[in-house]
């Protein structure tokens, strides 16, 4: 059974999961690359797994803690079920964006690419939390309230990628060069790199990694981070179209690749989605990982919350659990062969769910993406075609 026919994904995903295989039709010709960049993979992700755990480790110390923590998440439960787009991603109001020049005596204002125009945008989230449990906790990360991006554009405004950064990968400069942004400029598209909440500047002084405080308020406080993502990046979306933009697209890597799959989901006015390497089962995801393994299970054991019902409180941000509200041959998934961050088995999951969607895999990890070239050069001629530029 399809992930799309799946009443209630959440009961079922192990079950579709394990009749997956790692295994991709690349494998037979890249079998070595594959391998070592698993097994790079398995090693890597347990630096981010510490992470997850040591912010989320206040939620399992103290007594009552846990079961506060649960009560929590189950005020989500309904979300998923009832899958209303509007009551869950509530449309953000017009808000006022501020454009600054970019400068070699700021820090946080120096990076601009030779040749390209661009500017340091931001604006006052206007974003609450759906849990009203949550409200006063969440809305003390103050930084976290000011959204920034950083636009690259010409004089008259082009069809424009939004892209997305991965978890704890916000810099603007790694992320051009890694995916050639400044060369999507040089087709004669825009591109806006937005910052994900709790990132770069919005993570607060007393975190000591960047995208850390997407799990510091605990499971419960993810879901907000992650809602907040698609509010935040709605307000782009009307930032980009009020100013001139005649489309727009949105492509995001890990962390991005998921809320790139989920706004098209959310928003019909995006040309296309191309998620990258994207995470499609957090809670599955994480739980092949070390020490969350171990954790999770502590976890388990010492309240009555399942699995199951983890993934449910969790649904309501998955776009497993909506279907695209733009047409599937505009959605195209890229992703690694040899990754063990989101492994092939899920990512075939949302190929699955988003039918007719294309897929491209590459003989790579979640981190190293080999022969990237020839996925770019996709990506490009998908971004021209979507746009209306090429056939």
């Amino acid at each position: 059974m399809a992930v799309k026919e799946m009443q209630n994904w959440w009961d079922q995903l192990q079950a579709e999961a394990d009749r997956q295989s790692d295994q991709t039709d690349i494998n037979g010709q890249r079998l070595m690359s594959i391998a070592t960049t698993a097994a790079l993979d398995r090693v890597a992700r347990t630096g981010l797994g510490a992470m997850v755990c040591s912010a989320l480790a206040p939620m399992l110390l103290g007594r009552g803690k846990l079961e506060r923590e649960a009560e929590k998440l189950r005020f989500y439960a309904r979300f998923a079920d009832n899958a209303n787009l509007d009551e869950t991603f509530i449309a953000p109001p017009s808000v006022s964006v501020v454009e600054e020049a970019p400068s070699p005596l700021s820090l946080h204002r120096r990076f601009a690419p030779k040749g390209v125009n661009c500017r340091y945008l931001s604006f006052s989230s206007p974003f609450s939390p759906l849990n009203p449990a949550l409200a006063d906790d969440y809305l003390a990360n103050e930084r976290n309230r000011t959204a920034r991006a950083l636009h690259f554009y010409h004089d008259k405004p082009r069809a424009t990628l939004l892209y997305i950064h991965g978890q704890s990968l916000d810099n603007y400069r790694i992320n051009n060069a890694w995916f050639s942004l400044a060369e999507i400029y040089d087709q004669g598209y825009d591109v806006l790199m937005m910052t994900l909440p709790h990132h770069g500047q919005r993570a607060e002084a007393s975190h000591p990694i960047s995208g850390i405080g997407f799990y510091t308020n605990g499971l419960a406080g993810t879901n907000e981070a992650m809602l907040q993502s698609i509010s935040d990046a709605r307000v782009w979306l009307n930032y980009l179209f009020d100013r001139g933009a005649p489309q727009v697209g949105v492509s995001g890597v890990s962390l991005g690749g998921y809320l790139s799959a989920l706004l098209a989901c959310v928003d019909d006015r995006l040309s296309f989605a191309i998620p990258n390497s994207p995470v499609v089962a957090p809670v599955d995801m994480a739980l092949q990982w070390q020490p969350v393994a171990p954790v999770s299970k502590l976890m388990f054991a010492m309240s009555d919350l399942t699995m199951a019902e983890l993934r449910h409180c969790m649904a309501l941000h998955s776009p497993l659990t909506y279907q695209p509200r733009i047409a599937n041959d505009r959605l195209f998934i890229i992703s690694g062969a040899g990754d063990r961050f989101t492994s092939p088995r899920f990512v075939r999951l949302l190929h699955e769910h988003w039918q007719g969607s294309r897929i491209h895999w590459f003989p790579g990890n979640h981190l190293l993406h080999l022969e990237q070239g020839h996925y770019l050069r996709d990506m490009h001629s998908f971004i021209d075609r979507s746009f209306g530029i090429a056939p």
